[in-house]
């Protein structure tokens, strides 16, 4: 299947801004397996406003989950356990690569027992890890790529997200011996057409598809 694992360092990283630019970049479809908090706008809700794109691309959530919390607390909260068998990959179909979005960063918890990481291995696709330039983000983006070597994942390379900050990304870059993607700069308005624009200008689509 042709697809790519979007992932965070962490909360608030810019992955569904992210995943949103790229859906509308490669004209694929977009699928959110566990949505965490349900109050105002769901992920899936913001990438089809900012990829304009048609219902038919924004797949189902299988887990919907009241709190906005890690999925293994939300879940308990809802009384659920997440059954990891039922997030195997969807067959789609038509043009255009699956873009699957992860919940919060690649060691979230999904149950009491296993880590979303070992999901990210299940499923065997590549993936693209979206750091946040603010401070703090080498020491959260090298875990995070030790953690997703350690599980010999296939580490696409690494989105920015954020205003520039030319020293921690070569350094991340660097010590993690990851490719840099590219840089994602905060947009004085955050819509379709200049989210679009910004993808264009700043990531090499051939480097994803």
């Amino acid at each position: 299947m042709s697809g790519l694992i979007i992932s965070g360092t962490d909360t608030d990283a810019g992955k569904t801004v992210f995943a949103a630019a790229l859906v509308a970049a490669t004209g694929g479809r977009y699928w959110k397996p566990i949505q965490a908090g349900l109050s105002g706008e769901t992920d899936a809700m913001i990438v089809r406003r900012l990829a304009s794109a048609d219902a038919a691309r924004i797949l189902p959530e299988v887990y919907r989950l009241a709190t906005p919390a890690s999925p293994h607390v939300a879940a308990e909260i809802d009384g659920i356990e997440i059954d990891l068998d039922r997030l195997a990959l969807p067959e789609v179909a038509g043009a255009g690569p699956l873009i699957v979005e992860g919940a919060g960063g690649v060691l979230v918890p999904l149950t009491r027992k296993t880590l979303q990481v070992e999901l990210f291995a299940r499923w065997d696709l590549p993936v693209v890890l979206v750091a946040s330039t603010r401070l703090g983000t080498i020491n959260h983006s090298l875990l995070s790529l030790e953690a997703l070597k350690r599980r010999t994942i296939d580490i696409r390379g690494i989105a920015f997200v954020g205003d520039e900050n030319a020293d921690s990304e070569r350094t991340i870059c660097d010590f993690g011996n990851v490719r840099r993607l590219g840089r994602l700069p905060h947009l004085p308005e955050l819509s379709a057409g200049p989210l679009l624009a910004a993808f264009k200008a700043n990531f090499s689509l051939g480097d994803f598809v």
